[in-house]
């Protein structure tokens, strides 16, 4: 077998029919050893999923229950014991599980469900944040698998293999890394990175049979995809990824801080593909998730002074909006309320982190850019 460091397999498939997904399953993770290369009997593989908030499987927010059930069925015939387990951006994991139809996989196959609500204190490698609460049952698995979902994301651009590791950190204490990054989205795309090579997951597996595009990574556009990936370096397969769908380095956060930072499987030339040609199964008219900034391309004081200007900002629709508050208590830096029977921003305060737009239930907060971007578009 060829080296798999940088090697990201790829398989079309339209729709979820279950026997097709497992056949194209098991071609996918072929190039790679297969499932038994990844898990030995009696191993504990937990599942780390999309389960950012509880929408049904055809609105493409959470990774489908059909893949999840696939895998889950591999691991287990290689003798694996399946643990699944994330911390959504909003309600229960229990309850998100249930709506999203991940619960009854778990049911069917008599699964353990982790709510990731115990952390445990790690202090990364990295340069970013010198402390992380992390999901204590992934920490304690001995395999862990990455199930993300292809979508765009309001703030980095698109949200994959990398940014769906974030889930790993527990409840609330997300808005505080939000927070503590600020409006800066390298340094937030940097601390997303260190803490994927952190916990280091042994295989990701990409849902893009219908991924999401415009206002995701909650609020866009179910699209038609065909494709599942999967490679043992998150980071190539979003390399990958964003050459599927057809976005610029630069759209993507992560991405363009891995080439700043010279990290492996970053660039498409260091990414060795198998399976079936990416050339063939390209997006032409992706819709990209709205442009937020003007990436840092004038001095700090400037973009201080023009900051309505230079960058997006969430605006509610009112008329959609039922005022049920989840946004103004996700809020990071806590810019927003209800008053007068309306949700209200700060926008001296707003962060432009797009916690609310991701988390809203309604879809209720749209992208509003600033003067200057809209000329510089």
């Amino acid at each position: 077998m060829q080296d798999t460091a940088n090697l990201v397999s790829l398989q079309g498939l339209s729709g979820y029919d279950p026997a097709q997904l497992k056949e194209k399953l098991v071609k996918l993770l072929e190039p790679l050893g297969g499932m038994s290369h990844f898990v030995q009997p009696g191993q504990n593989v937990l599942l780390k999923p999309n389960l950012l908030a509880g929408k049904p499987p055809e609105k493409a927010v959470t990774t489908h229950p059909a893949l999840v059930r696939a895998v889950a069925e591999l691991v287990q015939q290689a003798g694996g014991q399946v643990l699944l387990g994330d911390s959504p951006g909003i309600g229960s994991a229990t309850n998100v599980a249930r709506k999203c139809g991940i619960m009854q996989v778990v049911d069917d196959l008599d699964i353990n469900f982790c709510s990731f609500e115990k952390s445990t204190k790690i202090h990364p490698h990295g340069q970013t944040f010198q402390e992380l609460e992390i999901a204590t049952e992934l920490l304690d698995a001995d395999v862990v698998i990455n199930l993300p979902k292809l979508k765009t994301h309001q703030m980095m651009g698109l949200t994959c293999a990398v940014k769906n590791m974030f889930g790993a950190i527990v409840g609330l204490r997300k808005p505080r890394l939000h927070l503590q990054a600020g409006s800066d989205k390298a340094l937030f795309a940097l601390m997303l990175l260190e803490l994927c090579e952190q916990l280091s997951p042994a295989l990701s597996i990409v849902d893009a049979i219908v991924g999401m595009e415009g206002d995701g990574p909650g609020s866009g556009t179910p699209i038609e995809i065909g494709a599942l990936l999967a490679g043992t370096n998150p980071l190539a397969v979003d390399t990958v990824a964003t050459e599927l769908v057809g976005l610029k380095t630069e759209q993507v956060w992560t991405q363009k801080l891995a080439i700043t930072t010279g990290r492996a499987g970053a660039k498409f030339a260091d990414v060795t593909l198998a399976g079936s040609h990416l050339d063939s199964m390209r997006l032409a008219n992706f819709k990209a998730a709205k442009n937020t900034d003007i990436n840092g391309r004038m001095p700090a004081f400037m973009q201080r002074l023009l900051k309505q200007a230079l960058t997006a900002r969430p605006q509610p629709d009112h008329d959609l909006c039922t005022r049920c508050a989840i946004c103004v208590k996700h809020c990071p830096p806590l810019a927003m309320k209800i008053s007068h029977h309306q949700l209200q921003i700060d926008y001296k305060a707003c962060i432009r982190c797009f916690c609310c737009q991701e988390l809203c239930p309604q879809g209720a907060l749209e992208t509003k850019q600033g003067w200057l971007l809209k000329l510089r578009k």
